[in-house]
């Protein structure tokens, strides 16, 4: 039996299951949450630092203004062993504070000039800081810094730079001050090598950078300052914190000189020792001489002043000055040789000089007597300054150089003066004969105690005169015997007074013709017994021609 075949019958497979949704949403969920966490993370950024201390993987955190902007993932050695490189993540929107000049501290317990910070990282730990910056240019490495920067970047005002030598206390973060008052802050200090000198960075904030002009000095300061000098004892007070620690301070340290223009970004000042030194290095237009002293300069030192008539004109620049050079007239004397500026700025407050015209002003002086001398300016320290004054009876002014300087005439000072007299004197006083007038001091001593001995025995026989009796009725009797004597002279004032005169007359007529008696008994006194030969008769003599 044949069969007939079936038509073949095409059936539809199944569709693909719904169950398959199912992970295929949970794929794209996924993926959503890998794309939503990794688009919502911030950058990777790489910090060097040179230890880790106080830095933990994954727990310390990253701050700007005690708001958290990432996290320390890995800490880790460098290749060279010699810092420590710290990777961190930073939070979504936080690439807009990675710049160039971004700046980055770590956060801990500090005690400073200004204080103690960094006292709430005790409990939850050290952090790092964060300063943004405003450079256009993006970055992803950075340099920790082991200090917290002094200023803000972006911050107003103006950057200086310093130059000092070595020796003063000046450190970043000081403060810089204009009249006790705090302006600015030291950025940066860095020693240069090649001429041995330090280099500060300074930061003047805004408005206070208008102050600072080409006539400004500035000069480091402490929180007390002693001077001690031919005017006298002074004592400077500055500000608490530079009392702490130290500081700058600047300004324009005469008042006589003008105030220039305002300075540039940039530019570079000297920075003094003291405000002494800053006011010398106003006057930057000074004649050099030379002073041989033959005094002791004992009490000079560097910065004394040099006046004349009580005006200062000058400074004592160094003492002493090339003690072994050769000096004139080295052969008679060895003076000390001394240095000073005359500084005619001094006098015209800051207007032009010419330092010829001072030069010849000088030498005329010279030719009418300008002497230089060393005078005590206090007694109680001895500090001593140059005194410039005109001299009478001085030598001659002859031009002399000493060391390619050109000498300026002195004379002794007027305690050396005294000195010498009193050396004179006391050599003069060696050389008496001290032992033969001691010797005779003594033997009048003894006659002089032997009269003293006679005079007080004949006071005590004196005194027994006077204590006798009889001594006191003395006063009675000579009382008597001047009114017996009074009555006698009244007598003779009489008749008798008048006969008396003619017999003294008689006798003076006797006197008188016995005269020649007189003569011949004088001339022969036995012309009595035998007569008297007459004298021979003159001869004539011829008259002398």
């Amino acid at each position: 039996m044949t069969s007939t075949p079936s038509r073949a019958i095409h059936e539809r497979l199944p569709r693909l299951s719904p169950v398959w949704l199912i992970p295929l949403a949970a794929l794209l969920i996924g993926l959503w949450l890998v794309f939503d966490h990794l688009s919502g993370q911030g950058p990777m950024i790489t910090l060097k630092l040179e230890n880790a201390e106080g830095i933990e993987a994954n727990k310390t955190p990253i701050k700007t203004r005690s708001v958290q902007v990432g996290t320390v993932e890995t800490v880790t050695l460098s290749e060279d062993l010699r810092h420590t490189i710290v990777t961190a993540r930073m939070q979504d929107g936080a690439d807009r504070m990675l710049n160039k000049d971004t700046r980055f501290w770590v956060v801990k317990p500090r005690i400073g000039r200004e204080g103690i910070s960094g006292l709430g990282t005790v409990l939850s730990g050290a952090y790092i800081e964060l300063l943004p910056g405003d450079s256009d240019k993006k970055a992803r490495e950075f340099v920790v810094e082991e200090q917290p920067p002094v200023t803000e970047a972006g911050a107003r005002g103006l950057y200086l730079t310093l130059h000092s030598e070595p020796g003063n206390s000046v450190t970043t973060g000081d403060p810089v001050t204009f009249r006790n008052l705090t302006v600015g802050r030291v950025v940066d200090t860095e020693f240069i090598a090649e001429d041995r000198s330090i280099e500060h960075r300074i930061f003047i904030e805004q408005p206070y950078d208008v102050l600072v002009t080409d006539t400004t000095r500035f000069w480091s300061v402490s929180g007390v300052g002693f001077q001690l000098d031919s005017q006298g004892f002074r004592v400077n007070l500055q500000s608490l914190e530079t009392l702490l620690g130290g500081g700058i301070a600047f300004g324009v340290p005469d008042d006589t000189m003008p105030a220039g223009k305002p300075a540039t970004e940039g530019a570079e000042y000297t920075l003094y020792a003291d405000q002494e030194a800053a006011r010398r290095g106003l006057f930057d237009q000074y004649l050099e001489y030379a002073l041989l002293v033959e005094d002791t300069v004992r009490g000079l030192s560097r910065g004394a002043p040099v006046e004349y008539r009580g005006v200062r004109v000058g400074t004592v620049e160094q003492v002493p000055w090339k003690f072994t050079g050769e000096q004139p007239d080295s052969l008679n004397r060895f003076s000390i040789p001394v240095l000073i500026r005359i500084e005619p700025q001094r006098i015209t407050q800051g207007s032009e000089v010419l330092l010829d015209d001072w030069r010849e002003r000088l030498e005329h002086m010279f030719d009418n007597g300008l002497r230089a001398t060393l005078k005590s300016g206090n007694l109680l320290t001895g500090a001593l300054f140059v005194d410039l004054n005109f001299r009478q009876d001085v030598a001659d002014y002859e031009p002399t150089r000493f060391e390619g300087v050109e000498v300026f005439p002195t004379t002794a000072n007027g305690l050396a003066q005294i000195e010498n007299q009193v050396a004179g004197l006391l050599e003069t006083l060696n050389n008496l004969p001290l032992q033969k007038i001691a010797e005779g001091l003594d033997r009048n001593l003894t006659a002089s105690q032997k009269t003293l001995e006679q005079v007080t025995a004949t006071a005590d026989r004196l005194e027994a005169l006077l204590g006798d009796p009889q001594t006191a009725q003395l006063p009675t009797r000579l009382n008597d015997t001047l009114r017996s004597l009074e009555g006698a002279l009244d007598s003779l004032a009489g008749a008798d007074g008048r006969q008396l005169s003619a017999t003294l007359e008689r006798l003076e007529r006797v006197l008188r013709d016995a005269e020649p008696l007189l003569r011949t008994l004088r001339e022969k006194p036995n012309a009595l017994i035998f007569s008297r030969e007459p004298p021979e008769d003159p001869l004539p003599r011829a008259r002398d021609e």
